[in-house]
């Protein structure tokens, strides 16, 4: 298929040259890494009081740092920021691209698998950082907090700005991809990881903050980019159970997380693990290597021989869209966005939005005060974080057991099972209450479900989304399930400000196990299975009055 007369683009490079402007990025790429590392000097200094920062001036080193990195990320942006994007948009609308059902796993979809597993664990360890940077954050600016109940400012401040930004950036990241390209988004999620390091530089809390808010944006768009990208390269028979291994993949960041909390922060204070984003920020950057651009967006581009190329090696075909999906590519270019509430697309995005709002509230009402909630019952920083590091640890066979479910038993059985057990393990939480803070075997073993089952529902839920949408609004669907993820913890982190106090695992366990509930019911009822079929095959499902 070939659309080089009707993008009006003229493809904006040549093949396999890479970014628009690469002299551009790799410039900005490097400024912005200098201008991080121009802020280490002021941390390094402060390593006599326990790199505590609070109250110090930035010098002249750290504003030279900053305004490098400001440069920097106009450089970047402006190299990856293809010409006519708003016309690329327009023309995806028209282009469908495909993976034969019957191409084989070859070694570019094993690279690609590995390079985005690894994207992700990254990823995610920015917003599973939050719930081991809060306590030490809290008694270095004398933030309120269960260990600190005299404080004027409440702690929950910190994760409600970082995943207000992850909010946003699900559905900013989900609007880029379409303009600039899944690969491009990707990498400039990348620079913002790198940038956003310097959090763990910053002396004062309002500082903080804005960094943090920085820091939600750029992880919030990467799940969804990334899954979206995987749906349109992955057979239809590895498909789903690919992506929930690799979502699934949030266990193990959240391992690696609380490792490096218990290891590094009694020696390098909180900081370092914000200080962190600076290498695996370049490591993810490095990763573009083995990601594609998507060929759909290469199509609309006008690169004709670049999207060959990649189809070549994934075994994807491009066609013309299908009558209901033209009809529907209209609407999407007018529509707002409630079209996903618009039949008849309601009832997945009605399931999809009550179980991502339970995911929120158990991950950052109940996830992300478990570290917080056993220090205040007696455990030390250090054994809070090794009990949720072992935990979680614990529970990675869950992870691939829940992939297998998918593969085998289908998307909504798994759904609802995974939803039904976490929600009922997280009632075993109101039930016993505090009293599990005496047997730390068991209280580790009980943490088992919430914390691997989060990550399980998150990538079942997110793998769902990028494969029952229509390809048209696939990208917005998929940021859209994982704003969804994030929204009820804003709501649960906004409740938890404007009561000044963290709540007990007892409450956030009850908040979380509600919603999961009833979004077992609600896949029940209303969702439709995905397992072994094409996109285009689930698309008539949902468009049945379109054909």
């Amino acid at each position: 298929m070939s659309v080089d007369d009707t993008t009006g683009t003229g493809g904006d490079r040549k093949a396999g040259s890479g970014f628009t402007h690469p002299v551009a990025f790799w410039t900005g790429a490097l400024a912005s890494t200098v201008g991080v590392i121009l802020h280490l000097p002021m941390y390094i200094g402060a390593r006599d009081m326990g790199y505590h920062m609070h109250g110090m001036a930035p010098d002249r080193t750290m504003i030279t740092g900053m305004v490098l990195i400001v440069v920097g990320l106009g450089l970047s942006l402006y190299g990856v920021m293809p010409r006519y994007s708003a016309v690329i948009s327009r023309n995806a609308h028209r282009i469908r691209v495909r993976v034969l059902d019957d191409a084989p796993i070859s070694g570019p979809h094993v690279a690609l698998i590995l390079a985005m597993a690894l994207a992700v664990t990254i990823d995610v360890m920015k917003p599973t950082a939050l719930s081991f940077v809060a306590p030490g954050m809290a008694a270095e600016y004398g933030l309120r907090s269960p260990a600190n109940p005299h404080g004027h400012i409440p702690v929950s401040w910190l994760p409600l700005v970082g995943i207000t930004g992850t909010v946003l950036g699900s559905f900013i990241w989900g609007w880029l991809g379409d303009r600039i390209g899944r690969r491009a988004s990707i990498v400039m999620a990348g620079m913002l990881f790198v940038t956003t390091s310097i959090c763990g530089t910053m002396p004062g809390f309002s500082w903080n903050l804005l960094m943090c808010l920085l820091m939600g944006i750029s992880a919030g768009g990467m799940l969804p980019i990334a899954f979206t990208l995987l749906a349109e390269t992955i057979p239809s028979r590895h498909r789903g159970w690919l992506m929930v291994l690799i979502g699934g993949d949030i266990a193990g960041a959240y391992v690696i997380t609380s490792w490096l909390a218990g290891w590094l922060t009694p020696t390098y204070s909180w900081r370092i693990l914000w200080l962190i984003g600076l290498p695996t920020g370049l490591v993810f950057i490095a990763l573009n290597r083995w990601i594609p651009e998507s060929p759909r967006f290469l199509l609309a581009a006008g690169r004709q021989e670049e999207a060959e190329q990649v189809m070549a090696r994934f075994g994807a075909v491009a066609e013309e869209l299908a009558p209901d999906e033209a009809e529907l590519s209209r609407e999407v270019e007018r529509s707002d966005v409630f079209l996903l509430f618009r039949r008849p697309l309601f009832g997945p995005t009605a399931a999809i939005t009550v179980l991502g709002i339970g995911i929120g509230l158990m991950t950052y009402g109940f996830q992300l005060w478990v570290p917080t909630n056993l220090q205040q019952l007696g455990y030390s920083a250090v054994n809070s974080d090794y009990v949720v590091r072992n935990a979680a640890l614990i529970g990675l066979p869950l992870t691939v057991l829940t992939a297998w479910m998918y593969g085998v038993w289908g998307s909504r059985r798994t759904i609802v099972t995974v939803s039904a057990v976490t929600g009922l393990t997280l009632l075993g939480f109101v039930i016993a209450g505090d009293q599990l803070a005496h047997d730390q075997t068991l209280l580790s073993l009980l943490l088992v479900v919430p914390l691997s089952g989060v990550s399980s529902v998150v990538a079942v839920v997110v793998s769902y989304a990028a494969e029952v949408y229509p390809t048209l609004v696939r990208s917005r669907a998929t940021g859209f399930a994982a704003g969804m993820t994030k929204a009820g913890g804003v709501l649960i982190l906004a409740l938890t400000v404007a009561a000044a106090t963290v709540p007990s695992l007892a409450t956030t366990a009850l908040l979380g196990a509600v919603p999961l509930l009833l979004a077992a019911v609600a896949f029940l009822w209303i969702g439709p299975e995905t397992r072994g079929r094409r996109l285009e095959d689930i698309t008539e499902q949902l468009l049945p009055d379109r054909l």
